[in-house]
């Protein structure tokens, strides 16, 4: 693998919110069935267009596909918030897809929120290491098949957030972020956690983030987002709005 980061990333632009959504639902079907040396291990995001891709997920026709039995389902960042917090990402994604697939319970990794942020991000590394099966990450063996991610107006991706020490953490795989523009405790991937896969997936829609997507995209040092890399390939997944700062996509 060669690796990518944002600014070598393949950028494709579809019609809207909806195609971007139907287009990372075919691609995770291809990329899961494909998959034949151990399960297929990805990390989700919350936010609109994901809303929009587990209803996809959960139809029938798209759910009897898909091989959950295989599959491994991990968060790349929620709120340190219980459960059923009206603003917890699991919620919202178990509610949407996970109640409705053939998904075993064991396989179904929400990040905790029993003990304080700090605690329970290393709680949820130690789950991350069971099944990767060390406590390293280690070059040319991806802990990820996919990692899905968001952008905030901010440029924050995950729970990475501007000016927060996460931004700096090089050994962990989990940390604890307290945003100083955003609600509640956050435990998140960090960077070197996202790295260790064989894609990450910006999923990206609206005229409000062209301009903000044109940054990360230039590579502007102060926007978290523009920091991510990949073992494998980043792909950004845009609509057109989203697409219209960028001149050379």
């Amino acid at each position: 693998m060669s690796g990518h980061d944002v600014t070598s990333a393949r950028v494709v632009i579809l019609e809207d919110g909806e195609a971007v959504a139907r287009k990372m639902a075919q691609w995770l079907l291809d990329q899961a069935l494909a998959k034949k040396d151990g399960p297929f291990v990805m990390a989700l995001s919350g936010g609109s267009t994901p809303k929009r891709l587990f209803k996809i997920m959960a139809e029938p026709e798209y759910a009897s596909r898909f091989p959950w039995r295989h599959t491994h389902v991990f968060f790349g960042d929620d709120r340190h918030v219980p459960f059923t917090h009206e603003d917890s990402n699991f919620r919202m994604t178990d509610e949407l897809l996970l109640e409705h697939v053939d998904l075993p319970t064991e396989n179904v990794h929400p990040i905790p929120a029993d003990g304080t942020a700090a605690q329970d991000a290393v709680w949820y590394q130690n789950a991350l290491q069971d099944l990767y099966g060390s406590h390293h990450l280690i070059p040319g063996k991806p802990l990820f098949d996919v990692v899905m991610l968001g952008m905030g107006p901010d440029g924050h991706t995950a729970s990475l957030f501007p000016r927060q020490p996460i931004l700096q953490e090089r050994d962990k795989w989990v940390a604890a972020c307290t945003p100083d523009n955003a609600p509640h405790d956050r435990v998140s991937l960090t960077y070197p956690a996202i790295h260790s896969s064989h894609a990450v997936v910006f999923l990206i829609e609206g005229a409000g983030k062209a301009e903000m997507l044109a940054r990360v995209r230039a590579g502007e040092e102060a926007l978290p987002a523009a920091h991510i890399t990949s073992e494998g390939e980043v792909v950004f997944l845009v609509d057109k709005a989203a697409a219209g700062g960028l001149s050379n996509d």
